[in-house]
């Protein structure tokens, strides 16, 4: 961590050095009285192509005319600065107000630079790595003219199958929240009228993550408790971080799509949290209100949309068709209109695209893989891999382990191993755990080569009896399976979340070799890997790792440094357990651990409820791995926790204090955890939340005192009554390195 301290510095002081130019700061009364003085001068037409975003990847010419008569207010997908600079050089010397066009592209976990998937990212639990890495994102994105983000995804996901929990945080709302403010701050930078400033959007308001059985764009039936408790607090943390634009989402509610929903749009957004930016509707989602019968046509969804608060329709195109009739109707009152125009113009002005609107095009090369970038990646990728299991301690790769043979269709991928979302990304750059091995310890170990299968939906055998023969000759396999990058993101969801093609069917041939068998996955979301996990004996979970991904792996397998990611979500045994999570609500009958399984049925058992509980008779009564699970080389002792009470009041704050020994022969970084129970509410409340963790690096031997605070008004939650409030009652404070390991102490909130 001490050398990435120094790579933001080195590569924002680097920008500015390239970009020179100066914005000025508008005050915001200054800002305000600007947009009063455009508004007044804008026809009706004029205000509805600020609310009209299109998409323009070529053929710009034919939007010249709109762009002259101010009918384009942002575009998305341009990412030739050339290009950029001839769209804006029209709508600012050809029309007649000379309004800025903002550009925009989705910049999910690196522009040229890829980082691990967010999934991964937050496996580092490491905000202020993340916010670096944002950091960078926007340096490359904005060299290319892109000044709007549509990232970064904030949706709670707690359900493996949905493909878009590689863009998430995880399941966790409070890892979640840390991760929003982190990336929103990286993105964002100082300053945003700075050049290399993007701004953020968070997405997807709100609770998109629930869609129903995982598949994508399903609807959601989260209770408006649940949304507050859950869903919308990394939006309130994202907002209060200062994100300049909202997204909404695809999905409905309770029956009303996030795009034409008044409450979470008007009463919790602008109302409750006092936001003043912009909020954008996801691709079509205003329009596709029609598909999900809640309008009678695209009129009649522009006139829902807008009037729930959406100020910015992406591509579809029903604002700039049908909102002056809806205005010359009376069914849109024109100070919406107004108060929506004046949003946008807004975030226009705090870019400082009214006083520099174009793109320095000398930029690209420079801004592009700068060494600070790379390097930042690859600590991303080495902190988010998680070790899930090494037996007899295979890991790491010993000298005496001549002989390495790499099989699986993971090993060399350089397309795949960028993961979703990457539209930017240059395969070529990408480093694999092939080439990286090769380049890094080839000199020093025989390698051989064989993947036994293409890719990873591969069910071709034919390669396997190859991969088997080069095992056999081998001290060591390193097998690397997972997923194609295509088969997680949007539109990308799954029934079945086990290893595709004939994966598992090659790592079950290569441990009869009986050579020790090392299992690295790389994949976007959690698979069921449990009869996989028991073939291998070693195990590490790398994600879709990004650029540097491989030479961060290869240092992992070799010791350079100890794994110290945990788990951001829960990783089921079997698909139906799904969903499944750490901080659930208990039952009436919670399980014990003892209960009987489907093998230890009796044959003709009597029929009785009688003593049973809530598990599943195949899958047990717990997960594979625990939210916040993952191992080290080195081991951890935790002793002495103590609070500072054990009697608190609503403005008192817990001190919490305990010690953590490095007690193995590696020195290791240990993600230490902070959970909090509330016994009894007014409502059922979780077994678990975390509500603390940081990351402590320690030498053999070396023991620490570890110190967290806790304000107890981090204790409210919203009550019976929907106030949020601390309830008085009886809690457990709990603190270990993970969900389920934990050393507990109580106490009372008066």
């Amino acid at each position: 961590m001490r050398s990435t301290g120094k790579i933001i510095l080195i590569a924002a002081s680097f920008f500015s050095v390239v970009s020179c130019t100066n914005v000025t700061e508008f005050k915001k009364d200054d800002t305000e009285r600007k947009i009063d003085e455009l508004l007044s001068k804008m026809t009706l037409e004029e205000k509805i192509g600020q609310m009209h975003q299109i998409s323009i990847e070529r053929n710009i010419e034919k939007h010249f005319t709109d762009l002259q008569n101010g009918n384009i207010g942002s575009v998305f997908n341009t990412v030739n600065p050339i290009m950029a600079n001839q769209i804006q050089k029209v709508a600012v010397e050809e029309s007649r107000l000379g309004i800025p066009i903002l550009f925009a592209r989705d910049v999910i976990h690196g522009f040229k630079t890829i980082f691990p998937i967010p999934l991964g990212q937050a496996a580092t639990f490491n905000p202020a790595l993340i916010q670096e890495g944002a950091r960078i994102a926007a340096v490359e994105a904005s060299a290319a003219g892109v000044r709007w983000t549509f990232a970064p995804m904030m949706d709670i996901s707690r359900d493996a199958r949905w493909g878009r929990i590689a863009e998430s945080c995880g399941e966790d709302t409070y890892l979640t929240e840390k991760m929003a403010e982190a990336m929103v701050r990286g993105f964002q930078g100082d300053d945003l009228s700075n050049p290399a400033s993007v701004a953020s959007c968070p997405k997807h308001f709100v609770g998109y993550g629930a869609a129903e059985s995982g598949r994508d764009y399903n609807s959601t039936y989260i209770t408006e408790r649940q949304l507050r408790n859950v869903y919308l607090p990394p939006f309130e943390a994202a907002v209060k971080a200062g994100a300049a634009t909202i997204m909404t989402s695809f999905n409905d509610n309770d029956g009303i799509p996030a795009s034409g929903n008044p409450f979470i749009l008007r009463t919790v957004l602008r109302d409750e949290w006092g936001f003043d930016g912009v909020v954008v509707s996801d691709w079509s989602s205003v329009t596709e209100m029609v598909s999900h019968g809640f309008c009678s046509d695209r009129k009649d969804a522009a006139r829902k949309s807008v009037n729930a608060g959406v100020d910015i329709e992406m591509v579809s195109g029903s604002f700039i068709k049908h909102i002056p009739d809806l205005v010359g109707e009376s069914c849109i009152d024109m100070n919406t209109i107004d108060a929506a125009v004046r949003n946008i113009l807004r975030i226009k002005f705090r870019l400082g695209l009214f006083d520099n609107p174009y793109v320095n095009t000398t930029l690209e090369d420079s801004a592009y893989y700068h060494p600070n970038h790379l390097a930042a990646a690859k600590q991303t990728a080495v902190e988010s891999v998680v070790l899930l299991k090494n037996e007899e301690n295979v890991l790491p790769i010993r000298s005496d382990k001549k002989r390495i043979a790499i099989v699986g269709p993971l090993a060399d991928a350089q397309h795949d191993q960028l993961g979703t979302w990457v539209f930017d990304s240059e395969e070529e750059k990408t480093v694999t755990p092939l080439n990286a091995i090769r380049e890094s310890y080839g000199d020093k170990y025989s390698i051989i080569y064989e993947p036994g299968l293409t890719y990873s939906r591969d069910n071709n055998v034919a390669g396997i009896a190859k991969a088997v023969n080069a095992a056999k000759q081998a001290d060591i396999i390193l097998a690397f399976v997972g997923e194609e990058s295509i088969l997680s993101g949007e539109a990308h969801s799954l029934a079945d979340i086990s290893l595709q093609g004939k994966q598992s069917q090659l790592l079950a041939e290569l441990s009869k070799t009986g050579k020790p068998l090392v299992t690295v996955i790389m994949a976007g979301r959690p698979l069921t890997i449990e009869n996989d996990l028991n073939v291998s004996d070693a195990l590490m979970y790398a994600w879709h790792p990004g650029t540097m991904g491989g030479e961060a792996i290869a240092d992992l397998l070799f010791g350079e440094c100890s794994p110290s990611g945990k788990l951001p979500v829960t990783f089921p045994r079997m698909v139906g357990q799904i969903p499944i999570y750490y901080n659930r609500n208990n039952t009436g009958r919670p399980a014990r651990g003892t209960e009987t399984l489907i093998h230890e049925i009796p044959l003709k058992a009597g029929q009785t409820s009688l003593g049973c509980n809530s598990y599943w008779l195949d899958a047990g009564y717990d997960e594979l791995f625990p939210f916040g699970y993952g191992l080290s080389y080195t081991k951890f002792n935790y002793d002495s926790l103590n609070i500072s009470s054990d009697r608190f009041s609503e403005n008192d704050t817990v001190k919490v204090n305990f010690t953590l020994e490095n007690i193995g022969d590696f020195e290791g970084t240990e993600i230490v955890q902070l959970y909090v129970q509330d016994k009894v509410g007014s409502v059922t409340r979780p077994i678990k939340e975390l509500k603390r963790f940081d990351r402590i690096t320690l030498s053999p031997g070396e023991k620490q005192n570890i110190n967290f605070s806790l304000p107890v008004k981090e204790l409210a939650f919203w009550n019976l009554d929907m106030e949020k409030v601390v309830e008085p009652g009886d809690f457990v404070l709990m603190v270990g390195p993970n969900s389920k390991d934990l050393m507990t102490k109580k106490f009372v909130v008066e």
